[in-house]
């Protein structure tokens, strides 16, 4: 998976012991179900519903380290009124409500709970960890994009022994659905937002370089522009456009060879848009795809 960390991860400073912790709280009583809510602390009401614990001192044992051994427990250090780390604890919040149950998110506030924050070597907020079987197995500091976190979350369900499938990401959904009912504008504007957000997401990159593929081909004959192309081998524009029609026809690898020959056949400025469309058709089918490995040789034999 990508690794979400944006700093060097936590451990590298040295183990996390919370045997203090296990011998000076309270004694342990019997986990709450996720939907009782612990202690309020200063951070903003959660929007998780049932998945959401808010932990202190006093319920740390039962809900973080004792409901670790039953399910993976992901731990949120946050802070009212730091702003990374307020537009980060919602995400997470949406993705626990999502998990139904699989995991649970545990809510820190470091003001309040200054003692299990130097417990965990919470240096800034917001910091997340992932404690399984009372033992914590992963962290990262700072916000990270949503595509990232779900694939964290992933992992740490996995570690935690949970046969779950990552939750898909609505905004990616509502996304492809728009370009599926031939909303381009609206699908395009969903996709770049979710770009902003996480940068180089491969299958919102492949949604975005659809959405191009569909305007350039909107109101074309296929038949036709594949006749044109046949009779103008030499008509740059009428070689890409054969090119998206054949993409869209289920016809990629001969889309792929026509622009790698057209690149082998061109020079200056016409020779770039060829390699350039290419690029970008390979990008709709997914850097994964064999036929694009093998059309990705065929293009750099071609140029060099």
């Amino acid at each position: 998976m990508s690794d979400p960390r944006i700093t060097s991860s936590i451990f590298t400073r040295g183990a996390v012991d919370l045997s203090a912790l296990r011998n000076t709280a309270p004694p342990a009583t019997r986990p709450s179900t996720p939907a009782q809510a612990g202690p309020s602390t200063g951070l903003p009401a959660a929007a998780g519903g049932g998945s959401v614990i808010d932990v202190t001192e006093a319920n740390l044992q039962a809900e973080v380290l004792e409901r670790s051994t039953a399910m993976p427990v992901v731990v949120f250090f946050g802070a009212a009124g730091y702003p990374e780390s307020d537009q980060f604890a919602p995400v997470l919040e949406r993705l626990a409500a999502e998990g139904g149950g699989a995991w649970a998110l545990a809510r820190i506030d470091v003001q309040d709970n200054p003692r299990i924050a130097q417990m965990f070597q919470v240096q800034g907020v917001p910091t997340v960890y992932a404690v399984v079987g009372g033992r914590p197995v992963d962290a990262f500091s700072g916000a990270v994009p949503e595509a990232q976190l779900r694939q964290w979350i992933g992992a740490v369900l996995k570690a935690g022994g949970v046969d779950a499938a990552t939750p898909g990401d609505p905004r990616l959904d509502e996304a492809d659905d728009a370009l599926m009912s031939g909303d381009l504008d609206a699908a395009e504007e969903a996709y770049k937002k979710i770009l902003a957000e996480s940068p180089a997401d491969a299958a919102v990159e492949a949604g975005l370089a659809q959405v191009g593929l569909a305007r350039r081909v909107a109101g074309t004959a296929g038949r036709v522009a594949l006749t044109a192309a046949e009779a103008n081998p030499d008509d740059v524009p009428a070689q890409l456009l054969a090119a998206d029609i054949e993409v869209l026809s289920g016809m990629a690898e001969q889309a792929y060879a026509r622009l790698v020959d057209l690149v082998r056949r061109t020079s200056g400025d016409d020779r770039d848009k060829a390699r350039q469309h290419l690029i970008a058709l390979f990008t709709v089918a997914g850097q994964d795809d064999p036929a694009v490995a093998s059309a990705r040789r065929a293009l750099a034999s071609a140029l060099f």
